[in-house]
């Protein structure tokens, strides 16, 4: 079975998909990404003695409040009443990286998905910004979506 495109009309146009029909559903989705940069930059950021301040309290904000403005970005998205959005950080010592995960949820019409990748998305891009001083070479790698529930189409794992 072919997948339709939805945000496309009979004739091409984009559009916005309309939900007005559609039972309202327990949405959760979980993204992820990293950032990855020098040794000199992975040390300040840990030991949080990065000059501009608390670089993950103010990535953890910027993504909390990239979700939450997520259809002021993204066009054709809807506008959500986010009941949770939660961004959590690791590191990895080998790699010389900052993880970034954000779980979002809500009861909604409509999936979550893009307010969890946008929440990751703006959060690594504030590392970024807050460390480019230290290191312009950090590489932003693997947004993705980790996993989602809720709606017609139900559960979806990343392999």
């Amino acid at each position: 079975m072919e997948k339709v495109l939805s945000h496309f009309d009979e004739t091409g146009n984009a559009r916005m998909v309309d939900v007005g029909a559609k039972a309202d559903t327990e949405r959760e989705a979980i993204a992820a990404g990293s950032v990855h940069m020098s040794r000199e930059a992975f040390d300040k950021v840990k030991a949080g003695s990065i000059g501009k301040g608390d670089v993950l309290g103010i990535a953890r904000i910027a993504g909390i409040m990239a979700a939450k403005n997520t259809d002021q970005l993204i066009p054709l998205t809807h506008t959500l009443l986010l009941d949770k959005v939660e961004i959590s950080f690791s590191f990895t010592e080998d790699e010389c990286a900052v993880l970034i995960q954000s779980v979002v949820r809500c009861l909604g019409k409509t999936g979550v998905e893009m307010e969890a990748l946008t929440a990751v998305s703006v959060a690594a891009l504030t590392i970024y910004d807050m460390c480019k001083a230290v290191d312009r070479g950090m590489v932003v790698r693997d947004i993705r979506l980790l996993s989602k529930s809720g709606g017609k189409s139900g559960i979806y794992q990343a392999r």
